[in-house]
């Protein structure tokens, strides 16, 4: 009954995918949706793509490992999607539809000299292929993972089986494939937030039986707000969580919902929909690795509670609609990160002079790449993810704000601005400074971006 659950599943997919192939006529319905896209829709794949294997298995496997220290984890991801959408959304919409632009990228390089313009756009381009590899690699593993847990097939065909799947429908009908199968998805992932947690908890013996069991394991760092020794240290742990949210505004993925909203009138209950579901979906999650951790407490990997509590705790054909709820998370997040990839190349990188056919071929690439790095360089998903996020968020995000909320900024001070976010992530990431929540390598190169790019709107503004 699994099996099949899973199977209609994936049919399922594959199918809105040659649907959305007759909705596509040129580069801006490949891309945008032709800025057609609804509140419910654009809530909910934004939601969903920003919302990948890290949610489900990642931070369910980050709350059964840090015990209530995960509690942080709730406000400092769910303050990203306010970011996004209480001050992002109702900017970059209308800003984005004035201009035309497409991408992200092409909105960030909009008034820029033509040769800065280029230079920023295949800087950008090549930032994102950087990024999305490891991203979507970090999908494909952890759909290996999921699949190969329901079928009988190892973890490398599993791998396989479902980038192929990714890449199809992506394939075939673009944005708006990778937008109705992501609302579609986000209903998947909150099935799951919704029901797995609850039976958990209720498996545990209620929040009194929780507490009881995490106190019976007796491991006092379980049950600390903050595991770190003293009050600094502690501090700097929450904001470098806090990053993560600041990390929101520069994934080029999840804001191009925002640029294909048809109305700015739509953001309002897009917004309402969009911080609804990230509440409920953040909460399920840490519930689920903390019962987990009480039931299941000998787990060799963490990042799989989510999936050995489906299989212990509930019926065959829920167990598969939990499974598929988990390769919904991933895909949904990366056939959105294998369509902005192939927009970078053709769009971004060259301008536009290139057909669908090269955005499909890139697409492709991106993912066989993708594929190898998961079968043969595997990572945890959590290190992974959040490596490839911050990186996005620092390159792109602080510019995107001094735009939306400032002005025009200096050709040179975009530039220096995204390469500093990148090249000091990637470095301080590399150097592995163990400094509690990540904080560096969250938030010094963000701030340092910002600073750039608030210097270059000075400039601008007293040309």
């Amino acid at each position: 009954m699994v099996v099949a659950t899973l199977i209609v599943y994936l049919v399922l997919l594959l199918g809105i995918g040659i649907w959305a192939q007759r909705r596509v006529r040129d580069t801006a319905d490949f891309h945008l949706a032709g800025r057609r896209m609804g509140p419910v829709v654009a809530a909910l794949s934004a939601s969903a793509s920003s919302s990948s294997a890290w949610t489900l298995l990642g931070m369910s496997g980050a709350a059964y490992a840090w015990g209530v220290q995960a509690l942080w984890l709730i406000p400092a991801v769910v303050s990203g999607f306010f970011i996004n959408w209480v001050f992002i959304a109702p900017r970059l919409q209308p800003a984005s539809h004035a201009n035309q632009a497409l991408t992200l990228v092409e909105f960030l390089g909009h008034g820029c000299d033509a040769a800065s313009e280029r230079w920023l756009r295949t800087l950008g381009a090549l930032i994102i292929l950087f990024c999305f590899t490891f991203y979507v690699a970090s999908q494909f593993q952890a759909a290996g993972t999921a699949i190969s847990t329901v079928l009988p097939v190892t973890a490398a065909t599993a791998i396989v089986f479902g980038a192929a799947i990714v890449i199809a429908y992506v394939f075939l009908g673009g944005f708006w494939a990778a937008s109705v199968t992501d609302a579609l998805q986000g209903l998947m992932m909150l099935l799951v937030a919704l029901v797995l947690p609850a039976v958990s908890l209720w498996a545990v013996g209620g929040p009194a039986g929780l507490w009881a069991g995490l106190v019976a394991l007796d491991d006092p760092s379980l049950l600390r707000l903050v595991d770190q020794p003293g009050l600094i240290l502690a501090m700097v742990f929450v904001a470098g969580l806090f990053g993560i949210g600041l990390g929101y505004p520069g994934q080029p993925h999840v804001v191009n919902r925002f640029m294909a909203l048809e109305s700015a009138e739509q953001v309002r209950l897009a917004r309402n929909i969009a911080l609804g579901w990230a509440v409920m979906i953040y909460i399920g999650m840490v519930v689920l690795g903390w019962s987990g951790r009480v039931l299941l407490p000998e787990l060799a990997d963490a990042e799989s509670v989510l999936l050995e509590l489906a299989v212990d705790l509930l019926p065959a054909i829920i167990g598969g609609l939990i499974t598929g709820g988990v390769l919904a998370a991933i895909m949904s997040t990366a056939d959105s990160q294998l369509l902005v990839a192939g927009s970078a190349v053709s769009h971004d990188m060259r301008r536009g002079r290139i057909s669908l056919a090269m955005d499909r071929t890139v697409i492709a690439m991106l993912g066989v790449a993708a594929v190898v790095l998961a079968l043969y360089f595997p990572a945890t998903i959590f290190d992974r993810v959040l490596f490839a996020w911050q990186a996005l968020g620092n390159t792109f995000g602080p510019l995107l704000i001094v735009l939306l909320f400032a002005g025009p900024v200096a050709p040179r001070h975009r530039l220096l601005a995204l390469l500093s976010g990148f090249v000091l992530t990637v470095a301080i990431n590399a150097l592995g400074y163990p400094v509690p929540g990540n904080a560096v390598e969250r938030l010094l190169p963000f701030f340092t971006g910002l600073a750039i790019a608030w210097r270059g709107y000075i400039v601008e503004r007293n040309r």
